[in-house]
């Protein structure tokens, strides 16, 4: 599981994507201006002069109708999917295969024994993690291996569920409720301009999400030690004002991916606005998945730790 920010997004993927190819060059001795240039009207040596037909040519053939030539006037232009750019409808549409995978990998978790089912929550964690680096840092997109990552999440998001459910009804449906809420929430504020991934947002962001994953880190490392008991480690073993820490830090948390899903609409736009290639719609669709299953687990885990302390 990769924790957001996606920094498949930064950048290194769609630079070029719209660069023209250079130019040929033609031979020494060829083009304008080159040397051994014919003069004007006048043939290289063993060739046909100005105006007159070249073997295989006939103009009769290549004439075409006013009604052809009308009609070819009367086409739309070539639109971006086309010519092989990426558009938002390629980005829904993998981003809908992958949330596919990933209900069809909870699905196997929530229907298993409970023995398997935590077993396999284990390989979805490990597994989705080095496929989340392993995505990340790969130059061109591979969907197999992005499916791979979705359904393996999926894998561990239906066994978490499962526990957790288990524990306290109701929170797994509480939670894709919360879910698609924030991120619907989210898509209006940046449809609307009213929230944008400015540099100065972009540094806070750094800040809080590497402050977070620093006590993340310390806190799994207390829960593996057993130096907390708490099944939620310092989450629930401190208190603050009687309000667990969790509390606190899962508000943060679930702040940080929804900006975290701002940076992905903003570079995705960005990726469409420049004409990036069609397969890094791909791309596109990995980072809003890592950055909704990073959702879904902070908003589960905090619906847990508030009903828990009832």
């Amino acid at each position: 599981m990769a924790l957001g920010g996606n920094p498949i997004f930064n950048g290194k993927n769609f630079r070029g994507a719209t660069q023209a190819p250079p130019a040929p060059h033609a031979p020494y001795g060829q083009g304008q201006y080159g040397y051994g240039q014919q003069p004007y009207g006048q043939a290289p040596y063993g060739q046909n002069g100005f105006g007159q037909a070249q073997a295989g040519w006939n103009p009769a053939q290549q004439a075409m109708s006013s009604d052809q030539l009308q009609d070819m006037y009367n086409r739309p232009a070539a639109g971006p999917a086309d010519t092989g750019r990426m558009t938002f409808d390629d980005v829904i549409m993998k981003t809908a295969a992958c949330l596919g995978a990933v209900i069809a990998g909870a699905a196997v978790t929530l229907v298993v024994a409970q023995g398997l089912a935590s077993m396999l929550m284990i390989v979805g964690a490990l597994g989705g993690f080095v496929l989340a680096l392993v995505n990340t840092f790969k130059k061109q997109p591979s969907p197999a291996l992005i499916l791979a990552y979705a359904a393996l999440e999926g894998l561990f998001l239906g066994g978490l569920t499962r526990i957790l459910d288990g524990m306290f009804p109701g929170v797994g449906l509480q939670a894709v409720i919360g879910t698609l809420s924030v991120f619907a929430v989210t898509l209006m504020l940046f449809k609307s301009g009213k929230v944008r991934a400015t540099p100065k947002a972009m540094r806070f962001f750094m800040i809080a999400l590497i402050g977070y994953a620093v006590f993340a880190l310390i806190n799994m490392v207390m829960m593996w030690t057993g130096a907390v008991d708490s099944p939620f480690g310092l989450r629930t073993e401190v208190e603050i004002m009687g309000i667990p820490l969790g509390v606190f830090i899962g508000l943060l948390a679930i702040g940080l991916a929804a900006f975290s899903l701002i940076m992905d609409f903003t570079s995705i736009e960005a990726g469409v606005r420049a004409g990036a290639p069609q397969r890094f719609s791909w791309t596109a669709a990995f980072g809003l998945t890592v950055t909704l299953v990073w959702l879904y687990v902070e908003i589960i885990r905090l619906l847990a730790i508030l009903r828990g302390d009832d």
